[in-house]
């Protein structure tokens, strides 16, 4: 296993290449002593097999702990307003293939001389729902937000100490105003925070007018729910990533032309989205999203949000323009399933774990590293597609026999 490690550190060895040379064990052991020490961190406890003691604050009723494949994509090349260099982008997950593709979308944004991404907005959100006597009361309290916003923000604000009341913007439908608070949350996810602040929020607004409460969420949020909203307005962090790959790089690493990546999606993506009246329209960033969230202690059920992404691909000049657009991104660097040993260490391989300065730092370049990501595991599944090798790395790697 020494020679390994050392013919990795040579660039001798690639190391999709281990196994076969060593045991799957033994690959592992190699593959994560060479990531550690090229990354300088500590990667022992993905090594280690955990029981439910350490999740005692995360998970009720504990009966031991599941066991998740973890994998490692890249270099991932990303030039965000917050991320900057290469990534090692970690991934857990059951589908054979996934890692394997993600990771060669990785190596062709790096040649290309990396992914440009960005974080649009910001905000976590929760929409209660309040009863009025009727559409002259929902009016009277839509004017009644406006006038009192800062009185809304100040009451939130004695509730945290890190997340910030940024607005308050009122729905109505007929009797029933849904008030959707958008929070700023520093490097937090940030959804038990909003929500505490918004029952504080909501305690002033039936204090101040004739409203009443009926739930603390509304589903205007929208939270772990498919929605247009969310996919119009955003949640969590909004980020866009793109890149321009030389017809050369999209030849030799992803065996395909810019013309046939772009016809494909326009003709599936877009148009094939359209028809299918999905929200988003993307090949399949839900994949990548899924397996980062679970790698680094995000709440994997929020992937149905970020799921509505939107990609694009166009042909500029012979060479291949590819985007991503990801409305909502909602990841954190302190709290939640980020303290656990694994997720920690996973955060600490993307140099994000912990809070970051100022506030909210980490929590940003870790959601432009995933919008990479996104962006990586699209660029690689359209120019399957485009090439007609889709199935043959399904065979060869998805190992369903």
């Amino acid at each position: 296993m020494e020679d390994a490690v050392e013919r990795l550190r040579d660039g001798e060895l690639a190391l999709h290449e281990l196994e076969d040379e060593l045991p799957p064990d033994e690959a592992a052991d190699a593959r994560r002593r060479y990531v550690a020490d090229l990354e300088g961190v500590t990667l022992d406890e993905m090594g280690e097999v955990h029981d439910a003691q350490e999740a005692a604050t995360n998970v009720e009723n504990a009966v031991g702990a599941t066991r998740i494949p973890l994998g490692v994509a890249g270099p991932l090349g990303v030039k965000g307003g917050y991320a900057s260099g290469e990534y090692r982008l970690p991934m857990a997950t059951t589908e054979g293939a996934l890692v394997a593709s993600t990771n060669r979308g990785c190596s062709a944004i790096t040649e290309a001389g990396g992914a440009t991404a960005r974080v649009l907005k910001d905000g976590m959100t929760r929409a209660p729902v309040f009863r009025v006597s009727g559409v002259d009361a929902a009016a009277e309290l839509t004017d009644w937000l406006a006038e009192n916003f800062d009185a809304l923000r100040d009451s939130a604000s004695e509730t945290t100490g890190h997340g910030e009341l940024t607005d308050a913007e009122p729905y109505v439908a007929g009797d029933n105003v849904y008030v959707r608070f958008t929070y700023s949350t520093g490097d937090a996810m940030g959804m038990n925070m909003a929500t505490v602040a918004t029952r504080a929020a909501s305690e002033v607004v039936e204090d101040e007018t004739d409203a009443e409460l009926v739930a603390l969420s509304g589903n205007v949020c929208a939270d772990k729910k498919p929605a247009a909203i969310n996919a119009v307005e955003g949640r969590g962090r909004t980020v866009a990533a793109d890149v321009l790959l030389p017809r050369e790089v999209v030849r030799e690493k992803l065996k395909t032309t810019p013309e046939a990546v772009a016809e494909v999606n326009e003709r599936k993506t877009l148009v094939g989205s359209a028809r299918a009246g999905t929200l988003g329209a993307n090949a399949h960033a839900a994949n990548v999203l899924s397996a980062v969230y679970v790698a680094t202690g995000q709440d994997p059920a929020q992937v149905v949000e970020g799921s509505s992404a939107y990609t694009t691909a166009s042909v500029r000049d012979g060479d291949l323009y590819v985007s991503t657009t990801v409305p909502a991104v909602e990841v954190g660097t302190v709290g939640g399933g980020t303290r656990l040993p694994t997720q920690n260490e996973a955060l600490e391989l993307l140099g994000v774990a912990g809070g970051g300065e100022p506030a909210g730092a980490n929590a940003r370049e870790l959601a432009e590293v995933v919008a990479g990501g996104v962006l990586a595991g699209e660029l690689s599944l359209h120019a399957a597609l485009a090439s007609r090798h889709l199935e043959e790395a399904h065979t060869r790697l998805g190992r369903d026999a």
